[in-house]
């Protein structure tokens, strides 16, 4: 069995294999491991975004909690980032948040904070799965008072609400922005945000249901909101995914800005402002070259870490980071909050179009986006990591890394958070790069899967 935490919590599918036994045994092993230092009753914070067995899998998260002596406080549906910031905000131990992110409805996951609103380092989720592992040896269970409370607070959204509008203090009087919730945690705090900033707002797929989470919506689905702010004549569209901690952009001709564009705009105003803490910004090995050039041409250091924000988050953390995220819409704030936000990520944004007087497609062009291909390979999860011991495979890359040296690159990789191996390939051709992402996918995915 591989490690049970991926790259942004422990994943699967719910109630097969994310059982409810397994969140109330996460719910054990958490609040032992991240409270046992502390010399009082901790308290845990919980979350979930809007899928169907957030209920299921939150509840017997906190029995686990409560069931090792820990209080927890439940509030309700928020987005990710929002979790993070309350977690500090109220000063309790910990917090957890039941999402998938992007995933569809089947899945869910759980990830953990720590006091201080920052996902885990590995060491910590390996001691939360060695306890499991060790049907808890190390746990002593309470009786009588010792066991913990629930108090429910879903009035706290309020609060990550009113700082997110503080932190990014712009009037949006007469823009009008159209807004895709992908019927997840987004629903309601970034409509409230971006009304409370003066903004003219046309909000869709934000009536969620607990199974429509995703579906055909949001940053992994974007072309009804690219059709949707060209009907509207909106200034910008904005795409949230399941759990709001990541955010694409769409200009006002409908055309797709991504996390890399967002960050080299804001990055680069940033800049301009004195406020990029060491004229730096931190990003993965995903980013397009085009963002690396972008940042040469500006004066701006680039630092690029393993694909997933948490590695970001790292990173920013060493050196003093304000700004770094991934392709992907994770865009890390680290002076406003702890971990990737949408809705900072909207409203700074925002407040460059606001500011420069520009457009978002004026703005854009600081960066050149070079062709890129990634298509995903479908491989058993078991197996994903494993991907150049097979000899055929092996010689594949190494074959199409020569063949593009020079004048592009190959990166292969396992998702971790998917029984996926993702292709990408960044060239001059866009034709010739996608054929040739297709073809690896393909022998990869049929050895493999």
């Amino acid at each position: 069995m591989g490690r049970m935490f991926g790259t942004d919590g422990v994943r699967g599918i719910a109630n097969e294999e994310l059982t409810p036994q397994l969140a109330m045994q996460l719910g054990q092993a958490g609040a032992y491991v991240l409270t046992r230092q502390k010399n009082h009753k901790p308290t845990i914070m919980v979350g979930c975004d809007t899928r169907i067995s957030g209920d299921m899998l939150a509840n017997a998260l906190m029995a686990g909690a409560c069931s090792v002596g820990a209080n927890c406080v439940y509030v309700g549906v928020v987005p990710t980032p929002a979790v993070a910031y309350l977690t500090k905000k109220y000063m309790v131990d910990a917090g957890v948040v039941i999402s998938a992110s992007h995933n569809p409805v089947e899945f869910n996951g759980i990830k953990f904070f720590d006091g201080d609103g920052f996902k885990l380092p590995d060491a910590l989720e390996d001691e939360i799965e060695a306890q499991i592992k060790s049907n808890m040896k190390d746990i002593k269970f309470p009786i009588g008072p010792g066991v913990g409370r629930i108090k429910t607070r879903t009035e706290a959204r309020e609060e990550y609400i009113n700082h997110s509008v503080r932190a990014v203090n712009v009037n949006l009087g007469g823009m009008k922005i159209v807004v895709d919730c992908a019927e997840g945690a987004s629903y309601y705090t970034s409509i409230e945000a971006l009304t409370k900033s003066g903004a003219d707002i046309v909000a869709i797929h934000n009536h969620p249901d607990g199974t429509n989470i995703n579906a055909n919506c949001g940053s992994t689905h974007m072309e009804e909101l690219q059709a949707r702010v060209v009907a509207e004549n909106a200034a910008v569209g904005l795409a949230f995914d399941g759990d709001a901690d990541r955010l694409l952009a769409v200009d006002e001709n409908g055309k797709m800005v991504d996390g890399d564009q967002i960050m080299a705009i804001i990055g680069s105003y940033m800049k301009n402002q004195g406020k990029l803490n060491g004229d730096t910004i931190v990003a993965t090995v995903m980013s397009n070259l085009g963002f690396s050039l972008m940042c040469q041409k500006n004066g701006i250091t680039l630092e690029r870490t393993a694909v997933g924000d948490r590695y970001v988050l790292e990173r920013m953390k060493e050196i003093g980071g304000s700004l770094g995220g991934e392709q992907s819409g994770h865009i890390i704030f680290l002076d406003e909050n702890t971990t990737g936000d949408g809705l900072l990520s909207a409203l700074h944004l925002l407040q460059v179009m606001v500011e420069t007087g520009k457009k978002l497609s004026e703005l854009a062009e600081v960066m050149d986006v070079l062709p890129q291909a990634l298509v995903n390979a479908k491989v058993a999860n078991h197996k994903k990591d494993k991907y150049m011991e097979f000899p055929e495979i092996k010689e594949a890359i190494e074959a199409l890394e020569a063949k593009f040296a020079g004048e592009g690159r190959v990166l292969i990789r396992p998702s971790g958070t998917e029984p996926l191996v993702r292709v990408m390939i960044e060239g001059k051709d866009q034709k010739q790069i996608q054929d040739e992402a297709e073809k690896l996918a393909a022998l990869i995915q049929d050895i493999m899967f």
